[in-house]
């Protein structure tokens, strides 16, 4: 799709449904990443100190900053490259700006943040597009950014 012929004022948003979809999609990728990066942490800090990783507190923080920063780098990456991560691909599922346009690093990363603190008060901010007359997300009107569906091809 070239954004350059796309009315986002005709475009429809996808359901609730779709979004858990990608987000299931996304998941099962992300954990095998995140599996990865883990081992490639632990087991060189258990060789280098003889210690277990998992015992040292300083060390599982860091782990959780660099798995917060993996995740955050994979959704960032696939929006600001395409607008779709693997799960929104297969589910027909773009991210755009609010004029139809690609994202942004910024904007990209507005939306990463906000995703996020939607997510916290028991997903309220996704769950929050069945109630929105454009379908949209917490995440999508505060990053002022848009899921929009894909025609068939």
């Amino acid at each position: 799709m070239d954004t350059m012929d796309f009315d986002i004022t005709r475009a429809q948003s996808p359901s609730l449904l779709r979004r858990l979809g990608a987000i299931f999609y996304d998941s099962l990728l992300l954990v095998g990443i995140l599996m990865i990066v883990t081992g490639l942490v632990a087991i060189p800090y258990g060789l280098i100190t003889g210690g277990n990783y998992y015992e040292n507190a300083m060390a599982i923080n860091l782990l959780r900053l660099l798995m917060v920063l993996v995740v955050a780098a994979f959704f960032i990456y696939f929006w600001t490259h395409g607008g779709q991560t693997l799960g929104m691909r297969a589910w027909r599922i773009r991210a755009l700006d609010g004029n139809g346009e690609p994202l942004t690093f910024h904007s990209a990363l507005r939306r990463f943040i906000w995703a996020c603190i939607g997510l916290l008060p028991g997903g309220m901010g996704l769950l929050w597009c069945l109630f929105d007359r454009n379908k949209f997300a917490w995440h999508d009107q505060h990053s002022r950014t848009r899921l929009v569906l894909l025609a068939k091809q």
